[in-house]
């Protein structure tokens, strides 16, 4: 249950306070009163109040001087203020010290709300200014962790940003990737134009043209308008193409035109667009061995790969979990409040853990914990995960494919596909039937993981255990 906001109703007419006190607590406010500027002055250094409503005519200390005495005295209220004899001159004295509004009486109901509503939104508005300012000061450019791996991906990313280099990143997923490539894009001179994303393995083969380089009207089926591309959009800013080598192979050579003459043809089209676009890709794969496997275009490769940057996984940055933890917990619970306590034993557990997820398992872990533990506290039990010892982390069938399998009588084929699919029944089950989330357990793209999942007839399955 959400606490009622305090509101300080500072008038001299016993009348007049009353009236204000029954708006007020109409509206779902608590509310005290004080009779002059002193009374109230000496209890706004007792307590806090989000909300001062007072008088601008009343004996001892009137409310320009109350203002006064708030603002010398560092005592960060915001005030609305009253008066039945207003002129522009008061007025404008009170906003100087900091009024956030000024009525005048008579009023009525409607408008004390409006008044109040406003001077809510704005407090709200400069306490998620205030939450990002300390969070870009404490996380540089997005990225948090001291760890000295941590520290040598900022040195790489200071020392590439200013370039025009294309830079292929790669890392385990959940690494942080996007985070890497938006801190790239912030720390250049693109900063002020777009950044714009694009996961190659969510989107359908045959609609990942469309969707980089854009199509005419008409050029097939449902074309019934022109569309302008990811590519087009992003001029002048950063391209980020995730999941690269998920990219057919030949929309990859298409891409390589686009990255070596720096022009696209929408679909449908005969007319060169030039652009000017700075090209960041990523992959969870090796990416010599996507050229093996044939997932990656050799000459797509070399050109993409000027600038390598490799993520380091989190069991190689232990010592970042109580900030990246502390990173989520504020995300979660929002600005203004407290954090949640975590004993060195949990904490020592999480960092035995191999965290096949990355940093996105454990902003997942973080906020299911919270959920448990209130937002008061972070405990072992708040997180799912087996942490018995250093191997701790990786993926477990719910029982050995030797316990019920005739092995002999299978054959090796059907022995590998028996244990895929408890392998995806059992990432289900950890993810609660996240498909999304279990594919990155299992290391593998969502598209894989549906084919999967209609190939072994668990699509439908709502309970997977």
């Amino acid at each position: 249950m959400t606490t009622p906001l305090k509101v300080l109703v500072v008038d001299d007419e016993a009348n007049m306070r009353r009236v204000l006190e029954i708006m007020l607590t109409r509206q779902g406010y608590r509310t005290h009163s004080a009779a002059d500027g002193q009374q109230a002055f000496d209890l706004l250094r007792e307590q806090t109040f989000d909300l001062v409503i007072s008088d601008l005519r009343m004996p001892l200390i009137n409310g320009i001087e109350l203002l006064r005495k708030l603002r010398e005295s560092q005592i960060d209220v915001p005030l609305i203020m009253i008066t039945a004899q207003g002129s522009i001159e008061s007025a404008v004295e009170a906003m100087r010290l900091g009024a956030c509004d000024y009525l005048l009486r008579p009023f009525d109901v409607e408008a004390l709300n409006l008044a109040i509503q406003r001077v809510f939104a704005v407090r709200d508005v400069l306490q998620q200014n205030e939450y990002l300012r300390e969070q870009t000061d404490r996380d540089w450019q997005g990225l948090v962790g001291n760890s000295a791996a941590m520290q040598r991906v900022r040195e790489q990313i200071q020392q590439v940003a200013p370039t025009r280099a294309t830079v292929l990143l790669t890392g385990e997923t959940g690494t942080g990737k996007e985070v890497v490539a938006r801190a790239i894009h912030r720390a250049s001179d693109r900063r002020d134009q777009l950044f714009v994303a694009l996961n190659c393995a969510a989107i359908p083969a045959e609609m990942l043209e469309s969707e980089l380089f854009g199509h005419e009207k008409g050029a097939f089926t449902g074309a019934l308008r022109e569309r302008i591309g990811k590519f087009e959009l992003a001029d002048k800013g950063t391209i980020f193409l995730d999941e690269i080598t998920e990219m057919p192979l030949a929309l990859q050579s298409k891409l390589l035109r686009v990255l070596q003459e720096g022009v696209v043809e929408r679909l449908g089209g005969n007319r060169s667009i030039t652009l000017d676009i700075r090209v960041i890709a990523a992959t969870n794969r090796a990416p010599q061995a996507a050229v093996r496997d044939n997932r990656l275009r050799e000459d797509l490769y070399y050109r993409l790969n000027v600038f390598a940057l490799e993520l380091p996984p989190l069991r190689e940055r232990r010592d970042d979990l109580p900030d990246l933890i502390a990173h989520f917990a504020r995300q979660h619970l929002g600005a203004g409040r407290a954090l949640p306590t975590i004993s060195e034993d949990t904490l020592r557990q999480l960092q035995q853990y191999r965290w096949p997820g990355n940093v996105r398992e454990l902003g997942n872990m973080v906020e299911r914990a919270l959920i448990l533990g209130g937002g008061r506290s972070l405990e072992r039990e708040h997180f799912p995960i087996e942490m018995s010892g250093a191997g701790a982390g990786h993926l477990a069938p719910a029982s050995r494919p030797d316990e019920d399998m005739a092995l002999p009588e299978l054959g090796l084929d059907a022995c590998v596909e028996a244990l895929e699919a408890r392998l995806i029944r059992e990432a289900l089950r950890q993810t609660q039937n996240n498909k999304t989330r279990a594919a990155q357990l299992l290391k593998i793209s969502e598209r894989s993981i549906w084919y999967k999942l209609k190939k072994y007839g668990l699509a439908g399955d709502s309970d997977p255990a």
